[in-house]
Formats: structure tokens, sequence, C-alpha cells
């Protein structure tokens, strides 16, 4: 088992829902401090190098994470919620919870009724959310409502875990692990003697709920080219079809996108730089957007080239997100060389 980078250890562990940010973003800006760091009015995080030299490259991972918002605490003390992000509710049955209380963290579990209880035909129907509660134990309204308020977020309670070779479970890992990316490729590319021309990095908010972060950075930070990282479905999990997703396993290095609405060239100077560097990497295509950080930063402005560079991660959207260290790193290389690369001789037209 491989030992977890400690600022990815540091990055996964702190519930950060889209919108409540604040405490993964404050790790990320504090790691941030070999750059000119900057936030814009929205909390994106923003790290720079390169004194304003063209072409300006801004690599842009989301920090938020998805996760629950308490909209009720009923008189016997139950907190009901919404989500926060899209989950399956299967996932949230009997799962431990934090809640960021407005003194602290509560610690509380997603209950329903028992199965016991159920009539036949309840158990065969799948759950819905509005079927569950968070329970912290208090004995009635006024106890819960001195720790928690309608508004608060909560997380699933879920540490990071090595596994077998370099794999690493978490929560979080979408997309924690392309915040990382971006920050680490920004510290190598800086170690490295630099860009060709000036380099961001981007943790930015409010992916989740509608890649409302990266549209607002794009007007902040104002790149010349654009590089999401995001996580994407890894095809060597049971049930994923390779036929519609391609061919990017654990382990495979970093996925390279190619689509209608992403730069023909920027994708060919990721796969240059790839080979240029012995990176191993897939293709993966898309016909219309990627549902990521990449659909809004491509029509920011009056459009900005933007490519898409994704790790492969099992169970999304789920406390058991599953990468392999190996396809990380690989990427955290591949944007570094690429930042360095890339010089003011670009041509970027369409």
């Amino acid at each position: 088992m491989s030992p977890i980078p400690p600022l990815l250890e540091k990055l996964l562990r702190p519930g950060a829902t889209s919108g409540y940010e604040g405490p993964a973003a404050d790790v990320w800006r504090a790691e941030a401090s070999f750059a000119a760091v900057s936030s814009d009015g929205l909390g994106s995080s923003i790290a720079r190098i390169g004194a304003n030299r063209a072409p300006l490259v801004a690599v842009v991972g989301h920090i938020d994470e998805i996760g629950l918002i308490v909209t009720h605490i009923d008189e016997k003390g139950f907190i009901w919620f919404a989500p926060v992000g899209g989950w399956d509710p299967q996932i949230l049955v009997g799962q431990r919870v934090e809640i960021r209380g407005k003194d602290g963290p509560v610690m509380g579990v997603v209950g329903r009724k028992p199965i016991h209880l159920l009539e036949a035909d309840q158990r065969k129907k799948v759950v819905e959310l509005k079927s569950m509660h968070i329970d912290i134990g208090a004995a009635d309204r006024d106890e819960a409502a001195a720790l928690i308020r309608v508004g608060d977020p909560a997380v699933i309670a879920a540490e990071p875990v090595p596994m077998l070779g370099e794999r690493l479970v978490s929560k979080a890992m979408d997309n924690r692990l392309g915040a990382y990316v971006a920050l680490e490729s920004l510290r190598r590319c800086h170690e490295n003697g630099g860009p060709g021309g000036s380099f961001a990095a981007v943790a930015a908010v409010q992916e989740e709920i509608g890649l409302f972060g990266a549209r607002t950075a794009a007007f902040e930070v104002r790149p010349d080219i654009a590089i999401a990282v995001d996580v994407t479905h890894a095809t060597d999990a049971p049930g994923v079809d390779e036929k519609e997703l391609g061919t990017s396993p654990l382990g495979s290095g970093p996925v390279i996108g190619r689509g209608s609405t992403l730069s023909p060239k920027v994708f060919e100077l990721l796969a240059e730089t790839a080979e240029a560097e012995g990176i191993e990497y897939s293709i993966a295509a898309s016909g219309r957007g990627t549902s990521t950080d990449a659909d809004v930063l491509q029509i920011s402005r009056a459009g900005i080239p933007t490519g898409l560079v994704s790790i492969p991660l099992r169970y999304m959207h789920s406390p058991v997100e599953m990468c392999d260290l190996g396809d990380v790193q690989a990427t955290v290389a591949l944007l570094a060389a690429f930042a360095s690369r890339v010089d003011s001789d670009v041509d970027l037209s369409r």
C-alpha cells in the first residue's frame, strides 16, 4: 500500500459541500503560499506563477463535494435534509454523517424505517431521500436546535483509506483530486523552472450544483488556455460499458478529452506532451457537453480554448470512491509539462 500524499489527505478530510467549501479552500490556499494567491467573489481560489507572461494557462479543478443540507428539525429532534448535488439515495441509508453546526461538527446517522416494519410492497421499492432523516441522538427539537440550524451542510463521515497497491478510497475524490492536481502541477512547474508563459491553478467552487465557480473564475483569471481536471468513470468496474465510455481502467494514466466542446489544438498539445514525457494516457470522446467545468470555461468571455484531463475513478458519488495514485501523479506530471512547453508561439485558432 502506498502512503497518501500529505496534501491530498489534508484536502480529502474536511467536509466542504457546494457553497460551503471554506474548510477545504483554507487548506488549498495555505499550501499555495509559494505562488500569488487570491480568490474571486464566489470563493474560488487562484494561485499564479509566471509574472503575467503570455500565454496564461489555467488548470481548473473543482474543490466542492456532494453533500446534504438541513431543511427542518422536527419536534422529536430528528433532522430532515435535502441533497446538495447528485445522490443515489441507496448509498445514504445507514451512513454516519458530520453536520457542520454553528459551534463545530456534530455527528449523526442517516435513518429510515427498519426493514422489519416495512410492508411487503415497501421492501421492493427504492428508498427515497424524503423517507430518510438524520438522528444526532437529541431528545427533542430544543436540544437539536442548540447545535444545528436550518441550512447547515453535512457530508458522509468517511476517512481516506489506502488499499492494495497504489489504490486509495475516500469520499470527495470527486473532485478534490482535481483541486490537488491543479495545485501540485503548479508547484512542480514552479520547481522545474517555471511555465513557458504564465500558469494559474484554480480550485473552483460550486461545480456539483451548476459549474458556477469555473464560470466566475474564468473572468477573474482571464486565461488564454484552460484545462479542466476532473474524474471520470473507470471502465474496469463491473457494469461499466467500454463501448460507451472508451477504455480507461484504474492504472492507465490520465484520460484526455476530445470532442465537440473541446479545443482540437489543446487536445493535440496535451497528447503530444504525454508522448514526449512518456506518460501513458487514454482518450475519451464527447459528442456534446462533458458535464465538467470545461463546458463553461470554453464559452466564458469571448471563448477560451479548453481541454479536459480526467482521472479514472470507481464508485463515483459515494463514500468509497477509488482511484489509483499512479494516475493522479501522472496527471500532475502531464499538466506541469504542458504548462512548461506552451509558449507565445502557440496557435490556438479554430
